[in-house]
Formats: C-alpha cells, sequence, structure tokens
C-alpha cells in the first residue's frame, strides 16, 4: 500500500528573499546619469565628419546663397556711388548758379596798368669800359580800377625790377596803398641799383640804342593784392606786370617812345 505523502510534507521550492533596495547596476548608472534639460540636445559628430566645405548634396544652397550676397554688397556700393555722383553734380550745379549770381551783380573787370613816365640816373655810359654802375630810375606806374563794386588793396611784399637785354639794372618796390571801386591812381617807385656789373655786349647795345634814341627796358612788377567787394576781403592774389619800354635818352628827361604791357594773376 503506497505511503501517503501530505502536502505539508512536500518539499517547497526554495525562494531567495530579494531586497526591495538592492536594484541591477546598468538600472542604477541609468538612474545616476543626469538626463539632459527639456529642449536641449547635446550632438557628438566625429571629427572626419565636419566639413571645411559643404557637402556635394548642399553645394548648390551655398552656392546660391553667397551669390546673394554678393548681388546685396554690389547693389549697396552702386547705391553709395550713385549717390556720392549726384551730390557732386548738386554742388556743382549750385557753384555754378553762385558763380553767375556773382557776375550778374558785381560785373568785375580787369584792371589796366601802364608806365607813365620814367626818369633815369647814373647812365651816363660812354665808349669805355665801364666796371661797375649805379643806375636809378623813378617810374610813375597808373593803375586803373574799372569795377563798380570792388576795391583793390595792395600789401606789403611787392617788387619792381628793371632789365636791359635780359640784365638786371635796379629793384625796388610799390607803396601800400588801397585803391576803391572806379578809380585811377598813379604811383611812384624809386628803383635803384648798386654795384651792377653789365657784360661788354649790353654795354654796347645800350650805347648804340642811345644813339639812336630808342632805348629798350623791361619793367616786371609782382605785387600782392586783396580784393575788397563790400565788407568782405578776399584771400592774398598775386598780379604780374609786364612792360616793354622804350625811351629816347638815358636821362631825367627821358620821354617814352613806346610802351607795351601785360599782366597775369595768380589766385591761389
Amino acid at each position: 500500500m503506497a505511503d501517503r505523502v501530505h502536502p505539508a510534507d512536500s518539499p517547497r521550492p526554495s525562494t531567495s528573499s530579494v531586497s526591495s533596495d538592492s536594484k541591477p547596476p546598468s538600472l542604477s548608472a541609468a538612474a545616476e546619469k543626469p538626463s539632459p534639460a527639456p529642449g536641449t540636445y547635446v550632438i557628438q559628430i566625429p571629427k572626419d565628419q565636419v566639413y571645411r566645405v559643404p557637402p556635394p548634396e548642399n553645394a548648390y544652397h551655398f552656392d546660391r546663397y553667397t551669390r546673394r550676397k554678393h548681388r546685396r554688397s554690389r547693389s549697396r556700393c552702386c547705391c553709395c556711388l550713385c549717390w556720392l555722383l549726384a551730390l557732386l553734380v548738386i554742388l556743382i550745379v549750385l557753384l555754378g548758379i553762385a558763380a553767375a549770381v556773382f557776375y550778374l551783380v558785381v560785373r568785375p573787370k580787369s584792371p589796366n596798368y601802364s608806365i607813365d613816365s620814367i626818369a633815369i640816373r647814373g647812365l651816363n655810359l660812354t665808349a669805355s669800359s665801364i666796371s661797375a654802375i649805379s643806375p636809378n630810375f623813378d617810374v610813375a606806374v597808373r593803375a586803373d580800377n574799372p569795377n563798380k563794386k570792388i576795391g583793390i588793396y595792395y600789401l606789403t611784399g611787392s617788387s619792381v625790377r628793371i632789365y636791359f637785354s635780359d640784365e638786371k639794372l635796379s629793384d625796388g618796390v610799390l607803396p601800400d596803398f588801397f585803391q576803391p571801386a572806379k578809380n585811377i591812381t598813379v604811383f611812384r617807385s624809386s628803383v635803384r641799383g648798386s654795384g651792377v656789373n653789365l657784360s661788354n655786349k649790353a654795354t654796347n647795345a645800350m650805347i648804340d640804342s642811345q644813339n639812336r634814341h630808342a632805348v629798350p627796358f623791361k619793367v616786371e612788377i609782382r605785387a600782392p593784392i586783396k580784393l575788397k567787394i563790400g565788407s568782405v576781403k578776399s584771400w592774398k592774389i598775386r598780379v604780374k606786370v609786364f612792360c616793354d619800354v622804350t625811351v629816347d635818352q638815358l636821362s631825367a628827361a627821358a620821354k617814352i617812345v613806346s610802351k607795351n604791357c601785360d599782366y597775369s594773376v595768380k589766385l591761389w
């Protein structure tokens, strides 16, 4: 007769009690690693996949973007150049209008210069050789200002020089004075020379000219001036006057046989 086995006596499978505090290593490492903040992503790309030039699939878009950028820079440069040219044209037009208004209001005219008389001393030449001479010239210069609204200031720093055959005989200065509008002024200048050594050629030419009663001289005048228009004075302007004067004799009673004067103006 078979023995009965009571359930209580049957062997029970041994169950090992697992503590609720113990967790697998992988789960604990995952729990300890901080999760990234919401909306923040960290992407790690291998170094060999970082391109310094766009990849072929993006080359078209890169080229299109760079062309658009160059077009914008070119358009800006063209716009700036157009504005600059427009401002330059406007400035030229304004200057032209101002010059036209000034001319219509002031009506400027050129002054006229000439030599009224010239007295000569110290040039008693003979056929004998002369080592040195000291000629003196008293020159009367006539200045005609035909302008109705422009006065002329003759300033310090002028010079008067007299030449014969391109050899300087004497030099002097002009007096400082103011010439009002619509005025004719005759001012005298004493032009002196000392110890002038003329060449034999110039001496013989002067004696020959004296015998023919036609001795040519060149008078060169340089004068700094300022124009006065109303109460406004201009900057310093330099006037150069060149006169060819021929006299009949080398004395204080010399008379002018012919004369021709020309002048130039240096504005700056």
